[in-house]
């Protein structure tokens, strides 16, 4: 949980901060880098990680990602330039793809997926205290003391973690095999969603969908996709087995949690100017009315953990919670700008609730449905596919929003401040539709996914001695 934290507490305390940053070193042009940098880095090697961890272990592949991220934090702490910050943000993101997914695979280690459901509320429980502090921190170290905080005070966690990384994880239970990695695959796989993930921030916003360069990074993309695909069909062992990736409760599962989250990401980002430019509320205002939509995943996520510790048909609570979720979403978009707040906020927190009770369930059934010596790969491969469906639907709501800010200037600033509230509230409708369409694949996705029985033990004995069997 505390290497958890340090990636949880990144993708919250740096927004706040930005402006700042920006004056300081001069350079706000490039200032959007801070968050592309990272964001490409650590979606990249997030298969990566995973893979390793099934070939080396869990312990060194979590301690070179600690090490890693912390090196980076560093780097950003003393850069001199924006220049230089965005390339130690690169860094930083290498190490922090890989402290969420080894982290999730850890907890598989180490015990049965009926109680794996019971710590999936902790981890939620970590990203909502990220998401919480995280904005007050980046605020207040930017504003009475200085910037370079934000990064200074992952030293202190990083090394936290280290410890409690180096000392208690060595009781790991050994699941790795003698594999090969596939380094053409994992070539591909980098520079194919490198591409995605840059043509997706640029798009809309540094350039329009139909110039050059974003059309030429889709293209890219495209091509070096479909050559990973060719090389996971051909080669001997390929980054992702195929087994897995054709696992109807994988792909089902992953997919599932791909539109879930994706929705979610994107409402967290357009929601507070929903909230600002049609409800009429302040920056501030807005913050704390976006509460509800934060706490509503961790008790969802509580619920449907319980759940899966008490009923053999887990699936039901949350198809239940999803459909409500579905319902939410519409009344929003047709009826939002006059729905009293109170409902309102209301409805933002059975929306996310339903949300949250697909992310445990997910993970669980997809580290139930692999092998223990897949389980690092298959928990990495989610999360990857998470990130990049999120990226997807980001992209999608806002190409809705700053379409619809023609005439006020493509930024979000002039979107909430000369856009008429009327105007802008037929934009969001599209938005929430959108949102709805999102669910609906969700929901779609889990209803789908075969239900199969939850283990009852974990895959190995604490301290057992490495397998040494053949891939398969």
């Amino acid at each position: 949980m505390t290497a958890m934290l340090l990636a949880a507490l990144d993708q919250t305390i740096v927004a706040t901060a930005m402006p700042t940053i920006g004056l300081d070193l001069g350079d706000a042009a490039n200032l959007p880098w801070i968050v592309t940098a990272y964001l490409l880095a650590s979606t990249a090697v997030t298969p990566l990680y995973g893979k390793l961890s099934d070939i080396h272990g869990r312990r060194i592949m979590l301690l070179i990602a600690i090490v890693t991220f912390v090196l980076g934090s560093l780097a950003c702490a003393v850069a001199p330039t924006m220049v230089t910050l965005a390339l130690a943000r690169g860094l930083q993101g290498i190490g922090g793809g890989g402290l969420i997914a080894l982290s999730q695979t850890i907890l598989a280690d180490i015990m049965p997926p009926k109680e794996r459901a019971r710590y999936q509320v902790v981890i939620a429980g970590v990203f909502v205290a990220a998401s919480v502090a995280g904005p007050l921190l980046g605020g207040f170290f930017a504003q009475h003391l200085h910037w370079s905080l934000i990064f200074w005070i992952n030293l202190p966690i990083g090394f936290l973690a280290f410890a409690l990384t180096n000392a208690k994880l060595k009781l790991l239970p050994r699941n790795e095999r003698r594999h090969r990695l596939d380094y053409p695959g994992a070539f591909l796989l980098i520079l194919s969603s490198t591409s995605l993930m840059l043509a997706l921030s640029w798009g809309g916003v540094r350039y329009p969908w139909s110039s050059a360069p974003v059309l030429g990074l889709l293209a890219l993309a495209a091509m070096l996709g479909g050559l990973f695909a060719a090389r996971l069909a051909t080669a001997a062992e390929p980054l992702i087995p195929i087994e897995v990736l054709k696992d109807r409760v994988v792909y089902s599962a992953t997919l599932s949690a791909c539109f879930a989250m994706g929705t979610f990401i994107g409402l967290t980002i357009y929601v507070p100017i929903f909230l600002e430019g049609v409800i009429g509320l302040t920056a501030s205002e807005s913050g704390v009315a976006l509460v509800p939509l934060m706490v509503g995943t961790v008790t969802g996520a509580t619920l449907s953990g319980r759940s899966m510790l008490l009923f053999r048909h887990y699936k039901r609570l949350p198809l239940a919670m999803m459909s409500l979720s579905i319902v939410c979403c519409a009344v929003i978009a047709l009826e939002g700008r006059a729905l009293p707040f109170w409902l309102m906020e209301v409805m933002l927190a059975l929306l996310s609730m339903g949300i949250g009770t697909i992310l445990p369930l997910s993970t669980i059934a997809t580290q139930n449905a692999v092998e223990p010596h897949q389980l690092g790969i298959a928990t990495a491969a989610m999360n990857f596919f998470r990130s990049l469906g999120g990226a997807l639907i980001v992209a999608a709501f806002g190409t809705i929003v700053l379409g619809g800010a023609a005439g006020t200037g493509h930024d979000v600033e002039s979107l909430i401040r000369g856009a008429d509230p009327a105007h802008l509230a037929l934009t969001f409708r599209s938005v929430f539709l959108a949102a709805c369409l999102g669910l609906m694949a969700a929901f779609g996705f889990l209803a789908y996914m075969e239900e199969r029985p939850l283990g009852e033990r974990p895959a190995a004995k604490p301290g057992g001695a490495p397998k040494a069997d053949t891939p398969r």
